[in-house]
């Protein structure tokens, strides 16, 4: 098995829509091909992990790279691995809308997502690598 973890740039004009639309299709083919992962979007960023399949997600990550809803495609690790870190995420995510979120909700948000990454154990460095890029990412304040 592989798995790998990119970072990329929301285009400006993709709204929660647009994601669900992505997830929708991702998660149809990520079940068809064995992959399971993670997707986080915050603050128009872009960041996944993939694991399943070394053909069948290095062909999806090339897909992913070929994607016109997302720029800056930079893919910061990936390792061949001998178990799955999200053996029974077909894809997780979680809508954030800066905009029309409570500030409350939005913390709460963020602070349980952090939690998760302090409980999970992984077992690569391309999944430790993920959870820190991630909690980096949240560390970042929204601009208003």
């Amino acid at each position: 098995m592989y798995t790998l973890t990119y970072e990329s740039q929301a285009n400006p004009d993709l709204k929660n829509s647009d994601i669900e639309e992505i997830l929708k299709t991702a998660r149809a083919f990520n079940s068809d091909n064995g992959i399971t992962g993670c997707l986080i979007y915050y603050l128009g960023k872009f960041i996944q992990i993939l694991e399943g399949p070394e053909e069948k997600v290095k062909e999806l990550y090339s897909n992913i790279e070929k994607d016109k809803r997302h720029k800056k495609v930079n893919l910061f690790s990936e390792d061949t691995i001998t178990e799955r870190n999200f053996p029974d995420w077909g894809m997780a995510y979680y809508p954030i809308d800066e905009d029309h979120m409570g500030i409350p909700e939005f913390e709460q948000f963020k602070r349980n997502l952090m939690l998760l990454a302090d409980l999970s154990k992984p077992t690569n460095v391309t999944a430790v690598l993920f959870w820190k890029r991630m909690k980096f990412l949240l560390a970042i304040p929204p601009t208003k």
